[in-house]
């Protein structure tokens, strides 16, 4: 009777042992307009950052499963002009102490600076404002996301190693773009580039895909592009809504690169080099297509808090944070180089590719720009730079 009543106890604890290894991790996001693709071979994406999330938890699963850990990803969605804070209260009520957040700038920074926020964790998988690493940085969100400023350092060190030293920027409508193109600034100045034109992009054309259309942009941009000579034409158009009319149209010969053309990013579908290949396919196993910056960056996220529960060996959701900060910590990110977070502003450090339409071209930090501590500290805003006080 005694041995019974011993099994019996046994299999009532193995429940709570199970949920004692349980961490919970959401994605939260925003509702967002559609936008009408430029290209007829492009596609709307509804599941964008969704669908990283969920491939990081099975991965998380995976490695997690070994040493008894469990994931689980729930979803949630801000409607438009809804109060961030509800959702965010909510998910604090249940306990939840992990949150990605594909979410722009001012939504995440009015959700992460609620005071039932301030014991949770946020991963920022969307918004690159360097203002979020800077002035307005807050101590519970870390960012998988790139920075404008690294995108914009990387770009700039490819176009330094190729000699194409005198840009021409264009830039849209929207505040993202001109924010971009101070980005473009800074990086010009802190390489060593000149910027000889500037011009906005405030051409509205007809439908592209009409023959009005293609003949008014067929003298529109050449128009726009009669300017002093230079080497390369650098394009800030975040929402993709002209970029991809520039390449082949502009007065001059020159290589379009930024936003379109020659493009910098946490991660392309074209990416398949140090085992990328592999992150491709379970990806496109799952959502049915391609991974894109936005998907890499929540995976990146989700993976994150996997890696740093399963080496501290701890399902505590402070010891998990704790372990996040860490120098010990370091994110296989199938870049060719380990991926850990800046202590003075949260940013993932991580190479940035440099891709064609097709194909790889290049992965920065380029050779020969050096640091004292890690090379990828020579992308977007070092130590001494920062003004972020957390």
């Amino acid at each position: 009777m005694r041995l019974v009543l011993i099994l019996f106890a046994v299999l009532l604890a193995v429940p709570a042992l199970a949920e004692e290894g349980a961490i919970t991790i959401a994605i939260v996001m925003q509702e967002r307009d559609s936008i009408q693709p430029v290209s007829p071979l492009d596609r709307e994406i509804k599941d964008e950052g969704l669908a990283g999330a969920r491939l990081g938890i099975a991965d998380n699963a995976t490695t997690g499963r070994f040493i008894g850990q469990r994931f689980t990803l729930i979803e949630r969605m801000i409607p438009k002009d809804e109060d961030p804070v509800q959702t965010i209260r909510a998910l604090a009520t249940e306990g939840i102490r992990f949150v990605v957040a594909d979410l722009d700038a001012p939504v995440l920074l009015t959700a992460a600076s609620d005071e039932q926020a301030h014991a949770m964790l946020f991963i920022n998988a969307r918004a690159p404002d360097d203002d979020l690493r800077n002035d307005s940085c807050r101590s519970n969100i870390l960012h998988t996301i790139p920075s404008r400023a690294m995108l914009a350092d990387a770009l700039a060190q490819y176009l330094m190693s190729k000699r194409w030293r005198r840009w021409f920027l264009v830039t849209g409508s929207r505040a993202g773009d001109r924010a971009l193109s101070d980005a473009y600034r800074r990086s010009a100045k802190r390489f060593g580039a000149e910027i000889v034109a500037e011009k906005d992009w405030t051409y509205k054309p007809g439908h592209a895909r009409t023959d009005t259309g293609h003949v008014t942009l067929q003298s529109e941009i050449p128009a726009l592009t009669q300017v002093a000579d230079h080497d390369v034409l650098v394009v800030a158009d975040e929402f993709n809504e002209f970029g991809d009319f520039l390449p082949d149209r502009t007065a001059r010969p020159r290589p379009v690169v930024g936003t379109q053309g020659l493009v910098t990013t946490g991660w392309s579908p074209v990416s398949e080099q140090w085992g990328a290949t592999q992150l491709q396919d379970r990806f496109e196993k799952l959502a049915g297509r391609r991974m894109g910056a936005v998907d890499y960056a929540a995976w990146a996220a989700v993976r994150s808090i996997g890696e740093a529960a399963i080496r501290s060996r701890s399902s505590d959701p402070a010891a998990v944070m704790a372990y996040l900060r860490s120098p010990d910590f370091s994110l296989a990110g199938f870049k060719g180089q380990g991926q850990s977070f800046r202590s003075w502003d949260g940013q993932m450090r991580q190479p940035i590719l440099i891709a064609g339409p097709r194909l790889l071209v290049s992965v920065s930090p380029q050779a020969g720009y050096l640091h004292r501590s890690s090379e990828l500290d020579t992308l977007g805003t070092d130590r001494e730079e920062s003004r972020c006080r957390f």
